[in-house]
């Protein structure tokens, strides 16, 4: 019974207003910031190209409005407990204190997986875009320096069981070293989180500032050179190796999805936030609403201006710009500055919010101490930080961008179901705790998020659902190895706890 121990909710109220070991630095704005920062960059710069050429067409719009949907109701969920419980490990906090230490786990466990390949999925499309620019300048990295060794091929005739075929077979040499641009940046970001979080958030308000004129003006120049024949047929035919059509419109919605982890790392400030019960459901609700709304118009912009086939290249917005003709090509070049930076403020963002997760976990017990190690000059998490920074390095560096989008987008799903799931069982078991910011109409609201997670995650193809498992059975082995022996609630460190109900 002690593996459904969950967090009081008052206590982590107290916690969170007691412990000021990290900076609290970030407003609304920088929230907001954050969040747009974290939300606005592989899936426009990157994700929009391929998932249109692969598996939507133009009906790329429509598999935006789905996940924008999805997202809808979990940012209010997450709202809600990002006011209510205002600490750094986001949807891993709120799991404990509403389904218990072993959900919680399971939860973290799952962040860490987005997070790293998160990063490492930006870090991919941030090389492919520098590459294309330096070319620019008549400057050529060999490509052995600029992608994966190795790809991943899934056989067509394996089944999600069958692990030899979906994690050994199908792997497959590209003739190329590391993909060292990607490692770079990572690494430069790196230390940039290293030596604070208030000069990340203004580095990020730059880079977000920027990213917004890039976008807005595609939108504005492309609209008048939209072809319409383009977005015909809409939704493409079923093609003869099963893509296209609705199921490829759902997949597609699965794919890009992970873009819209970005609002959850604003939760994962919570802690560096100065008031964090009013900001967090601004900078949550308000980045969501303004990235939903730019997803769609880029997406309708870049299918009308270039045929969806043309799109599944490193910088499909690059190309759907040369392709207006030379009196635009400072265009361009203005776009590619814009992704470059713009996607440098998404790596932040992902890595910021996993040596947080790695944080909180270390403070409940279920990481060894050093993750919670705080720098006693930049007042940041930074081993965490530097940990994470050498995986997403090796991430970048050897693995595809469309495996690793996959991968990151069923476990953003999965937490946000966990999430919505959360928000509906805490208005039973603690209905009279204070709280700032109210899911409206929970008992649909919720249901719904849950729903809509749950549809998206079945448009993912089976392999992907296979590595998710396995996954979560390493994390099973790693929690009954260390962190349930270690976990400072059960040892009644961490002051009361609720009995599971």
């Amino acid at each position: 019974m002690k593996l459904f121990r969950r967090k009081h909710t008052a206590d982590l109220q107290a916690e969170a207003a007691k412990d000021q070991s990290l900076n609290r630095a970030l407003g609304p704005i920088n929230l907001t910031s954050l969040g747009i920062g974290g939300i606005i960059g592989a899936g426009i710069f990157v994700l929009t190209g391929h998932a249109a050429a692969q598996h939507a067409g133009p009906a790329i719009v429509l598999s935006f409005i789905l996940a924008g949907i999805a997202c809808a109701f979990a940012g209010l969920c997450y709202a809600e407990f990002a006011s209510m419980i205002p600490i750094s490990g986001s949807a891993y906090t709120y799991g404990y204190a509403t389904l218990g230490e072993l959900v919680a786990w399971i939860i973290g466990w799952d962040l860490i997986l987005d997070y790293f390949f998160a990063a490492g999925t930006v870090a991919v499309g941030w090389g492919g875009y520098v590459v294309s620019f330096l070319k620019d300048f008549g400057i050529t990295i060999p490509v052995a320096f600029t992608s994966a060794p190795y790809n991943h091929v899934t056989p067509p005739d394996a089944q999600w069981w069958n692990l030899w075929q979906l994690f050994v077979k199908g792997w497959v040499s590209t003739g190329a070293v590391l993909n060292v641009p990607a490692m770079i940046i990572v690494g430069v970001i790196t230390i940039l989180l290293v030596i604070g979080i208030k000069e990340s958030a203004n580095f990020n308000n730059l880079i977000v500032a920027l990213k917004l004129a890039v976008i807005l003006t595609f939108i504005g120049v492309g609209i008048a050179y939209i072809n319409k024949s383009n977005w015909h047929p809409f939704v493409p035919v079923v093609d003869a190796v099963g893509n296209f059509g609705w199921h490829g419109v759902l997949r597609a919605a699965g794919v890009i999805f992970f873009a819209y982890i970005g609002f959850d790392a604003v939760s994962t400030a919570a802690q560096e936030s100065k008031n964090p019960q009013r900001n967090l459901p601004i900078g949550l609700l308000a980045s969501l609403a303004i990235c939903t709304v730019l997803y769609i118009a880029v997406s309708l912009v870049l299918t009308g201006v270039v045929n969806y086939t043309q799109l599944n290249v490193p910088a499909p917005i690059a190309v759907a710009v040369s392709s207006l003709g030379p009196k635009l090509a400072w265009l361009t070049f203005f776009i590619k500055i814009g992704a470059i930076a713009g996607l440098s403020s998404v790596i932040l963002v992902m890595m910021l919010a996993q040596a947080r997760i790695f944080f909180t976990m270390s403070k409940d017990g279920l990481l060894p101490p050093v993750f919670g190690a705080v720098h006693p000059k930049f007042r940041t998490p930074w081993l965490s930080q530097l940990l994470t920074g050498a995986v997403a390095m090796l991430i970048a560096g050897l693995f595809p961008i469309g495996l690793l989008g996959e991968l990151v987008s069923i476990g953003t799903l999965l937490a946000f179901a966990i999430v919505c799931t959360g928000i509906f069982v805490l208005r039973f078991t603690d209905p009279k705790i204070q709280r700032p910011f109210r899911v409206p109409a929970f008992w649909l609201v919720a249901p719904l998020g849950v729903g809509f997670c749950f549809f998206l995650m079945s448009g993912l193809p089976a392999d992907t659902w296979a590595r998710l498992i396995v996954w979560m059975a390493i994390g099973l082995i790693v929690y009954f190895a260390y962190g349930h022996k270690h976990s400072k609630l059960h040892q009644g460190v961490t002051g009361k706890s609720d009995q599971p109900r």
